[in-house]
C-alpha cells in the first residue's frame, strides 16, 4: 500500500475515487491545463530574434504534477484545440491558425511539447517528482529531446545552422532555468503536503 502511495503522481491526492466523479475531475482538470498552457504561450519575452514564453515550465509542471496519462492526455487536448484553429499557441493567430501553424517552424516543438510531458510524467509516477536531483536530471533530458525535436524539424525548413542559432542556441539557458525551478516546486509541494498530513513525500 505505501509503495502504491508513494508511485502517484501529486494530482492524484485532489481526485475522487469513484469512476465517473474521477473521470469528469479528469476532463476538467485537462481542460484547466490547456487553459494554463495558453496563458504561458502568451506569456513572453521578446529577446533579440526569438521570444521565449513560460510554456515548457508550465509543460513540465503539468507533467509533473498530473503524472503521464493525464500530463499526455492534457497535451493532447492541447495540440487539438490548435489543429481546429483555436490561437492556443505562442505565435498564434499572427502567425497563422490550425494545422496550417503546426507543421510550420514550430512544428518539431510541438511535438517535442507532447513527448517532454511523456517523460517527465513517467518520471512522477514512479515517485521521482518526490526528489529534487531526480526530477530536475529527468526534466533536463525532456528538455533536451524537446530541443532536438524542434531542431530536426527547423532544419529541413532554415538549414541546420538557422536551426542551431534561432532554435536552440537562445533557449538552453532558459530552459535549463525554467527546469530547476520546476524541480524544486514540485518536491516542494509534496514537502507542503506531508506537513500539513496529506500523503506521503
Amino acid at each position: 500500500m505505501s509503495q502504491a502511495i508513494a508511485s502517484r503522481p501529486l494530482i492524484s491526492l485532489a481526485l475522487p475515487t469513484s469512476g465517473t466523479a474521477r473521470l469528469v475531475a479528469q476532463i476538467l482538470l485537462a481542460v484547466a491545463g490547456t487553459l494554463v498552457l495558453t496563458l504561458a504561450a502568451k506569456t513572453k519575452v521578446v529577446l533579440g530574434p526569438v521570444d521565449l514564453s513560460l510554456q515548457n515550465l508550465a509543460i513540465l509542471l503539468i507533467a509533473a504534477s498530473f503524472g503521464m496519462r493525464l500530463g499526455v492526455a492534457t497535451l493532447l487536448l492541447y495540440l487539438a484545440e490548435g489543429a481546429m484553429g483555436f490561437p492556443v499557441f505562442q505565435s498564434t493567430p499572427e502567425k497563422g491558425i490550425g494545422l496550417a501553424y503546426m507543421v510550420g517552424p514550430t512544428g518539431g516543438y510541438l511535438v517535442g511539447f507532447l513527448v517532454m510531458a511523456a517523460i517527465v510524467g513517467y518520471a512522477a509516477d514512479r515517485g521521482w517528482d518526490r526528489n529534487v536531483l531526480k526530477l530536475g536530471a529527468t526534466m533536463v533530458v525532456a528538455q533536451a529531446v524537446l530541443l532536438f525535436l524542434g531542431f530536426a524539424w527547423l532544419a529541413t525548413l532554415i538549414g541546420a545552422e538557422g536551426a542551431w542559432q534561432f532554435g536552440v542556441a537562445p533557449f538552453i539557458l532558459p530552459d535549463l532555468v525554467k527546469a530547476g525551478l520546476a524541480a524544486c516546486l514540485v518536491p516542494a509541494g509534496w514537502a507542503a503536503l506531508k506537513g500539513l498530513g496529506i500523503g506521503r513525500a
